[in-house]
C-alpha cells in the first residue's frame, strides 16, 4: 500500500551565510529517503531546525549573474477585461515591463503555446460564446512580439479554464470546470477547427461544496503523444485516452482513481519519462504516479502531504513545476499562499522536501521558472500581482523575499 507522508513546518529567514551555504550542501546533497529526513526533521528542537531551515532559505537569497541582457516577451493571461497583457523579461535584472494589451477577449484562464512558438492557444472563462452557452478557445499568431488573432470557437460547455497543446501542435484539448467537459480541436497553420471529440462527464465526490458534478480542470499528454488526460476534480480521478493526431479524436483508454475527497487538479510528467505528479486541490496532496508507456496507465507509487502539520485551515492544493533536468519540483497552495521545494531524483522522480517559503501575494494561481531557471515567477491573482523570486540552481533553492509588480488578476505567465 503506497505510504502517505506528512510534510509540515513553517520556515523562517537565517542570517549568516556562510553556515547557510554548508547547510544546504550537507543536507540536500544526502541521498536519504524522504521518511529519514522526515524523522530527522521530528528530532530536532525547534531552535536547531529554525536555524537549519533558515540558512537554507537564505543560501537561495545571491543573486545569478548574467554575461549579457536580452529582453524576452512574456504574456500573461488576466481574469480581467483586458484577457492577455504583454510584458518584456530581462533575465540580468528580474525586471518585468509592461508592454500593453495583447489581446481583448475576457477572462482568460491559461495560455498554451505551439512547438514552434508561431502560434498561441487560449481559454477564455466566459458563459457564452456565439450565441451558445459555452466557453471559448482561441488562437492568435506571434509575430515581432505582438498577437494577431487567427481563430475562435466553442468549447464543450461553461467554464472553459485550461487548454493544452499535444507535442507536435496539431490538436487541442480544453478543459470545462463548470460543464465538467472537455473537447479537442485539429489545428492547421495555428487556425482551430471546431470541436472533433467531446465528453461530458457524471463523475461527482463526496465534498460537498466542489464536488456535486465533475468538474474537469486539466488537460495533458504523455511524453510519447500517445495518450491524452483530463483531471476530473469533481470526481476525483484522471480519464486516459488514446490519442490520433490524424483525426483529434480520443478514445477511452481508462482511468486513475484518486483518493476520494482529493480532487485531481493538475498533472505533470517528469523528464525522467516515467513518473508523473497529480497535484490535489482539496486536501492539498500530490500523487506521485508512474506512467506505462505500454497502455498509458497510471499507477499510485506514493502520495506526499503538503500542508503543515496540524493545519486545518483552508487549503486549494495548486499546480506544479519541474525543472528541465528533473531534480527540482516546486508545489503551490493558494489558501495558505505558499511554495513548496521538493529535491527530486532525476531518475526515479521521488521526491525529498526541502523548504516552504511565501509565495508573495494571496492565491497563487500559476508559477513558471524563466527560461534561465535562475527566477520563479508567481501569478498571485487575488492580490493582483506577479512576484519573482531568485533562484539558486546549485540548491534548488528560491530567495526567502523577491521583487512585485501589479498585474490586474493574472492566471498564467507563459515566456515566447
Amino acid at each position: 500500500m503506497p505510504k502517505m507522508l506528512s510534510l509540515g513546518t513553517t520556515l523562517s529567514r537565517g542570517d549568516n551565510l556562510n553556515r547557510a551555504r554548508l547547510v544546504t550542501r550537507s543536507r540536500w546533497r544526502t541521498t536519504r529517503p524522504i521518511g529519514d529526513n522526515l524523522c530527522a526533521m521530528k528530532n530536532m528542537n525547534r531552535r536547531d531546525f529554525l536555524v537549519s531551515a533558515s540558512a537554507a532559505t537564505l543560501a537561495a537569497g545571491a543573486l545569478p549573474a548574467f554575461a549579457a541582457s536580452q529582453s524576452q516577451r512574456v504574456f500573461v493571461a488576466s481574469n480581467g477585461t483586458e484577457g492577455i497583457l504583454a510584458f518584456d523579461w530581462d533575465p540580468a535584472t528580474a525586471e518585468l515591463t509592461a508592454a500593453g494589451g495583447a489581446a481583448g477577449i475576457p477572462n482568460i484562464d491559461w495560455l498554451a503555446l505551439s512547438p514552434n512558438s508561431e502560434f498561441i492557444c487560449v481559454a477564455s472563462e466566459v458563459d457564452s460564446f456565439n450565441g451558445k452557452p459555452t466557453g471559448e478557445v482561441a488562437s492568435f499568431a506571434i509575430a515581432d512580439g505582438k498577437l494577431s488573432p487567427l481563430s475562435a470557437e466553442n468549447s464543450a460547455s461553461t467554464g472553459t479554464c485550461h487548454v493544452a497543446l499535444d507535442h507536435t501542435g496539431r490538436v487541442l484539448l480544453a478543459a470545462d470546470y463548470a460543464g465538467g467537459s472537455a473537447a479537442s480541436f485539429l489545428v492547421t497553420n495555428g487556425r482551430l477547427s471546431s470541436l472533433v471529440w467531446s465528453e461530458h462527464y457524471i463523475g461527482t465526490g463526496p465534498n460537498s461544496d466542489r464536488q456535486t458534478s465533475a468538474h474537469a480542470h486539466f488537460a495533458s499528454f504523455s511524453p510519447d503523444n500517445r495518450y491524452a488526460y483530463v483531471n476530473d476534480l469533481g470526481g476525483d480521478c484522471i480519464h486516459i485516452y488514446t490519442l490520433d493526431v490524424a483525426t483529434g479524436v480520443l478514445t477511452p483508454a481508462g482511468t486513475y482513481h484518486g483518493q476520494s475527497g482529493a480532487g485531481c487538479r493538475t498533472l505533470h510528467f517528469h523528464p525522467n519519462g516515467v513518473t508523473a505528479y497529480c497535484v490535489n486541490e482539496l486536501n492539498s496532496t500530490v500523487d506521485v504516479l508512474k506512467w506505462s508507456s505500454a497502455d498509458g496507465s497510471l499507477t499510485l507509487v506514493t502520495r506526499i502531504n503538503l500542508l503543515p502539520a496540524g493545519y486545518h485551515g483552508p487549503t486549494r492544493g495548486c499546480d506544479a513545476v519541474i525543472t528541465k533536468d528533473g531534480s527540482f519540483v516546486y508545489f503551490a497552495n493558494r489558501d495558505d499562499n505558499f511554495l513548496y521545494s521538493f529535491h527530486a531524483n532525476p531518475k526515479t522522480g521521488a521526491l525529498t522536501p526541502m523548504v516552504r517559503s511565501n509565495c508573495g501575494g494571496k492565491t497563487p494561481r500559476n508559477f513558471v521558472l524563466d527560461p534561465t531557471e535562475s527566477w520563479m515567477l508567481v501569478a498571485n491573482q487575488d492580490s493582483n500581482n506577479i512576484s519573482i523570486f531568485a533562484r539558486n540552481a546549485e540548491t534548488g533553492l528560491l530567495a526567502a523575499k523577491g521583487k512585485t509588480i501589479s498585474v490586474a488578476a493574472p492566471m498564467c505567465i507563459l515566456f515566447v
